[in-house]
């Protein structure tokens, strides 16, 4: 989450608590609305683990390919 924040912070000049509280709701934001399961690995990412990136983008693509009948 360091590194959202830092970058944040830099391209926009908000300090790092307000993007820090950017992140955060976002990121509960994003949770709220993926399938179950997946807000553990939005976890992940923010703390900087990407090892499960491709589980969670087939996993995205399984979920939407239903939706829409593919």
């Amino acid at each position: 989450m360091d590194q959202i924040v830092k970058i944040i912070t830099e391209k926009t000049g908000i300090s790092d608590a307000h993007a820090a509280t950017a992140v955060k709701v976002v990121a509960d934001y994003l949770k709220e609305k993926l399938p179950a399961g997946m807000g553990d690995q939005v976890d992940g990412l923010l703390k900087g683990d990407t090892s499960n990136l491709g589980d969670m983008a087939g996993g995205l693509k399984d979920k939407l390919g239903g939706m829409f009948g593919n």
